[in-house]
């Protein structure tokens, strides 16, 4: 990658018709700071929800990826990490949005150093009920036979799992939701990375490290969100309108 590499990272879009606000702001986001990107990664959660591809038949969902397609007929390289509310997105999805489908985690080396991408859920690691959610909804078994369900018997079921799912946060403590500092640090050191980039948690920060440091991305909840640039110059976090979403910055890792 060369040093006039300008990345964008985004996460936690929840895009779905209910929040009309959010879906604008994306399109505008497309239209305008993705494209002056060489790379747009998007780390997980882009979708409330997403029940297997045949959701591209319902119109608002492939206008969604039709509008990733255009950005990246357009020169914008798009890379898309599912996160715990859209991991089925699969091989369909991403061939009509025209993009890369990464694992999590990922290991990226612009600018000659490892940045280390999450969505971030994997850190989680004092909500144990969680991941071993997790681990039950991520077997290759499990989801080969969800898929196989009708669509509207998969429908109903995510919708029980959302609202069982909030009532289960609402009943947690701040610090079980957050990710824990000791599996941070332990992923940052096997990926040799000093720079950490994930969403999930919906608390947009910029945390020091004994490896290193963790930006964490910000949700776009009724059309407020931010970003983060990545480039030579260094990295920042903004606002959709372009502003410092914080008053502080990084030189690049290297």
């Amino acid at each position: 990658m060369t040093d006039e590499a300008t990345l964008l990272f985004i996460a936690d879009l929840h895009l779905s018709p209910a929040d009309p606000a959010t879906v604008a702001a994306f399109h505008a986001f497309l239209q305008g700071p993705a494209r002056t990107a060489t790379t747009l990664y998007v780390l997980g959660d882009l979708f409330e929800v997403w029940i297997g591809d045949d959701q591209l038949d319902d119109p608002f969902y492939a206008t969604q990826a039709q509008a990733f397609a255009q950005l990246a007929g357009n020169g914008t390289a798009v890379r898309f990490m599912p996160g715990n509310r859209d991991f089925l997105c699969g091989a369909r999805f991403a061939r009509e949005a025209g993009l890369t489908i990464l694992p999590d985690p990922t290991v990226i080396t612009p600018f000659g150093a490892p940045v280390l991408l999450a969505h971030g859920d994997a850190y989680c690691t004092d909500d144990a009920a969680y991941q071993r959610f997790r681990r039950i909804v991520r077997n290759p078994l499990t989801q080969w036979l969800w898929r196989r369900l009708p669509l509207r018997i998969r429908n109903r079921e995510a919708a029980k799992l959302r609202q069982q799912s909030q009532q289960h946060n609402r009943q947690k403590s701040a610090y079980i939701l957050d990710v824990n500092s000791t599996a941070v640090e332990a992923a940052m050191r096997a990926a040799a990375s000093q720079l950490l980039i994930h969403g999930h948690t919906h608390r947009p920060a910029c945390h020091q490290h004994a490896g290193g440091t963790r930006w964490v991305l910000p949700d776009w909840h009724e059309g407020r969100g931010g970003y983060l640039r990545l480039d030579r110059h260094g990295t920042a976090m903004l606002r959709l309108d372009g502003s410092d979403f914080f008053d502080q910055a990084l030189n690049p890792p290297g």
